[in-house]
């Protein structure tokens, strides 16, 4: 089932969020997906298994080290920006600790990818079918968007 706008509000209801690949490297998308929530005001929490913390203007946010370490992975949204076999890992995970919600950037799957997430995760926002990106749904273009839908910006 392709991502839809449907999909996106679905993913924004979460009260929780978490960001796998988050990183310490500003010039990457990990680090600049996750500022992106913490500038928005939403609660969330960085995974990434090598760094103990990453600061966003000023401020460290502790990171865990993986999915099973969140206070509550079953009310937990994950945006994940890692290549497409740890995305893979990544979702076996998520599908294990009931997560409802992902948000695949560009450049995290492949078509089976996409398929694992499709068959296991309730909600998916994915793909180059949709999202007002070059490269398709991406949360830097179209995650206003999806707050606005849910009254939360």
């Amino acid at each position: 089932m392709a991502t839809t706008e449907a999909s996106l509000k679905k993913f924004f209801e979460s009260p929780k969020y978490a960001v796998v690949g988050a990183s310490t490297n500003t010039a990457k998308f990990g680090f600049k997906v996750f500022r992106w929530y913490i500038l928005h005001g939403l609660e969330a929490v960085p995974i990434n298994p090598i760094a103990s913390e990453i600061e966003v203007d000023g401020k460290a946010h502790a990171v865990v080290p993986s999915l099973s370490q969140l206070e509550n992975p079953a009310e937990t949204a994950i945006s994940i920006i890692t290549p497409p076999a740890i995305t893979l890992k990544t979702l076996k995970e998520a599908r294990d600790l009931g997560v409802p919600a992902v948000f695949l950037q560009p450049g995290t799957f492949d078509d089976e990818v996409l398929q694992f997430a499709r068959d296991n995760i309730q909600t998916v926002v994915a793909g180059a079918d949709g999202g007002w990106g070059s490269e398709g749904w991406c949360i830097l273009v179209d995650g206003e968007r999806g707050l606005k839908g849910v009254g939360k910006l």
